[in-house]
């Protein structure tokens, strides 16, 4: 059975994809944040493909510093990704996550990274 902090992030999530969707010529940055560690990844829905994603748990992600710091050099290298892809411009999906802390710092890396939202 979910959790009590699981249904209200679903229930918030819906409310978010209700106004949110990415395209082809603005595709959807998607942030899942775990305790372990965070996933990001640029999605267009209206062919259900992955453009472009990042981890902090993937083999070519190099850990240094705190969490917070790993989801700020996840979201550069989604960004390098993306932009690598032809991506500059995306719609930031939260997930249900308050913008805040890890999913703020990853937002604060993509832009860094040259993505624009």
């Amino acid at each position: 059975m979910a959790g009590i902090k699981t249904t209200r992030r679903e229930r918030i999530k819906k409310g978010i994809r209700k106004h949110l969707a990415g395209s082809t010529e603005r595709p959807r940055l998607s942030v899942f944040r775990s305790n372990k560690g965070i996933y990001a990844q640029v999605i267009d829905d209206t062919t259900g493909k992955t453009l472009a994603s990042a981890s902090s748990l993937s083999k070519d992600f190099v850990a240094a510093g705190n969490k917070v710091e790993q989801s700020k050099a996840v979201g550069k290298l989604v960004a390098e990704k993306a932009v690598a892809a032809g991506i500059s411009k995306v719609v930031f999906d939260r997930n249900g996550y308050l913008y805040h802390g890890r999913v703020k710092s990853l937002a604060e890396g993509a832009r860094e990274g040259g993505l624009d939202f």
